[in-house]
C-alpha cells in the first residue's frame, strides 16, 4: 500500500537521519600520543548549549540541536566529546532507525484516519443531498396539490354564482309574471268585450293593438344533436342564455350561437342586448356552433 509523504515531515526525518549517519561516521576513537608531561595550552575540543548544557562535537550537530530544540546559546568547550563504541554505534542507528519506522508506522495510521474520515463525510454529505432533494420534491408535489385544490374550489364558486343568480332571474321573473298575468288576462277580458262589442257594432272594422310579451321560450339546439329549452324574460340579455347552456352542459369551451331563419351568427355586442331587441320573442330556435376564427 502506498503511503503518501508530508513534505515538512519527511524533510525533518531525512535531516535527523543525514545528521545521526553524519555523526556516526565521523566518531572514531582518538589516538593518544605521545606527549611530554608539561602543561598544554588549552584548546576547545567541542561545543556546549549553554541553554541544557549538552556536548557537541561540531557545527553540524549544533545546528540540528538548535533546530530540534529551539535553543540559541552556544559556546566553545574544552572538554572533548567521548566517541561511541561499535556496540553503541549500532545500538544508536538501530534506535533511530527503530524512531523513523515508528513515526512511518504512525504517520500511515494517521493517513487511514483520515481517509475513513473523508469517506465518512462524503457518504455523510451525499445521504444529506439526497435527503434534501427528497424535502424539495415533496414541497413542490404539496404546492401543486395545493394549487389544484385551490383551481376546483374557485371553479365550484363559479358555478355555484352563476345556478344562484339563475334562480335569483328565475324569482324575480316569477315575481313579475304574478301582474303580468292579472294585466294579461284584465287585457284579454277587454280585448273580448271589445271584439264582441266590434262584432256587433254597425261601424266595425276596430284594428286591435298589438300585444305585448313578457316572457318567451328559447330552444337551444346542441352540436351533439339534443336540446335544451327554457323561458326567458325578454328584457334579459342574450348572455342569459349563453349561460343557461354553459351550467346545465358544463362546457367551459368559447362557442357562438346564431340563428337558422333567418340565418344569423350573433356577434360580441350582441350578447349584451335584450331578448326582444334581437327578435327572439315569443319563442325562438337557437343553434349551438363553433366561434368565428
Amino acid at each position: 500500500m502506498s503511503t503518501r509523504r508530508f513534505p515538512l515531515q519527511q524533510q525533518q526525518q531525512e535531516e535527523e537521519v543525514e545528521v545521526e549517519e553524519r555523526r556516526l561516521k565521523t566518531m572514531r576513537p582518538s589516538s593518544s600520543g605521545g606527549g611530554g608531561g608539561g602543561a598544554t595550552d588549552a584548546v576547545a575540543k567541542s561545543l556546549k548549549c549553554d541553554d541544557c548544557g549538552k556536548v557537541l562535537k561540531d557545527q553540524t550537530e549544533v545546528e540540528y540541536h538548535a533546530a530540534k530544540t529551539g535553543h540559541s546559546n552556544f559556546s566553545e568547550s574544552t572538554e572533548e566529546k567521548k566517541a561511541l563504541t561499535e556496540d553503541e554505534k549500532k545500538a544508536q542507528l538501530a534506535m533511530i532507525e527503530e524512531k523513523l519506522k515508528q513515526k512511518r508506522i504512525e504517520r500511515e495510521e494517521r493517513e487511514k484516519v483520515d481517509a475513513l474520515e473523508r469517506e465518512r463525510n462524503r457518504i455523510r454529505s451525499g445521504k444529506d443531498m439526497i435527503e434534501a432533494r427528497r424535502r424539495m420534491e415533496e414541497i413542490e408535489m404539496k404546492k401543486i396539490v395545493d394549487q389544484r385544490k385551490r383551481e376546483k374550489e374557485e371553479e365550484k364558486a363559479a358555478r355555484d354564482r352563476v345556478r344562484a343568480q339563475i334562480e335569483a332571474d328565475k324569482a324575480a321573473r316569477k315575481a313579475r309574471e304574478q301582474p303580468a298575468q292579472q294585466q294579461q288576462q284584465l287585457s284579454d277580458a277587454v280585448a273580448s268585450v271589445s271584439s264582441t262589442t266590434t262584432a256587433t257594432s254597425p261601424t266595425g272594422g276596430v284594428k286591435q293593438p298589438p300585444r305585448e310579451y313578457t316572457e318567451t321560450r328559447i330552444q337551444v339546439r346542441l352540436q351533439d344533436g339534443s336540446t335544451l329549452a327554457s323561458e326567458f324574460n325578454v328584457k334579459e340579455p342574450l348572455s342569459a342564455v349563453r349561460v343557461f347552456i354553459q351550467v346545465k352542459t358544463g362546457i367551459e369551451t368559447p362557442f357562438a350561437l346564431m340563428t337558422s331563419f333567418p340565418r344569423k351568427i350573433f356577434a360580441d355586442d350582441d350578447y349584451e342586448k335584450p331578448l326582444e331587441v334581437l327578435g327572439l320573442v315569443p319563442s325562438a330556435v337557437i343553434i349551438m356552433t363553433k366561434p368565428a376564427a
